[in-house]
């Protein structure tokens, strides 16, 4: 049963990698319902999505600038402020209760499919 656990995450791994490859971040809009559904907390399925988009964007990032498709100025002005972002969201996820960060984290998955419907 472990092997099958393994060979499915690593299949919905492929998955979360090409969604996030093609679409940005939107990797991580499944990454965490994916990460619950093998009974992982709440909690704990964002921390981990977010270790796993870290080397995935980086992987991206490299192939984008690489091929000329975005520019290092482009992109400078929203470093640090998003940096601090992720910093100021790491210590809320903890201080937020569970229920919650299910409401908030379910109206930005409704907010963001309702905007890509609708462009």
């Amino acid at each position: 049963m472990i092997f099958l656990k393994k060979i499915i995450a690593s299949f919905f791994g492929v998955l979360i990698g090409l969604i996030n490859g093609t679409v940005g971040a939107g990797g991580g809009l499944v990454a965490v319902p994916l990460i619950k559904s093998f009974d992982t907390p709440l909690k704990q399925s964002h921390s981990t999505a977010v270790a796993l988009l870290l080397p995935i964007s980086a992987v991206s990032a490299f192939f984008y600038l690489r091929a000329g498709n975005v520019s290092f100025s482009d992109a400078s002005p929203f470093i640090i402020p998003s940096v601090l972002g992720a910093l100021l969201g790491t210590y809320l996820l903890h201080k937020i209760p569970t229920k919650a960060l299910k409401k908030i984290f379910s109206f930005f998955m409704i907010y963001a499919g309702v905007r890509l419907f609708l462009k």
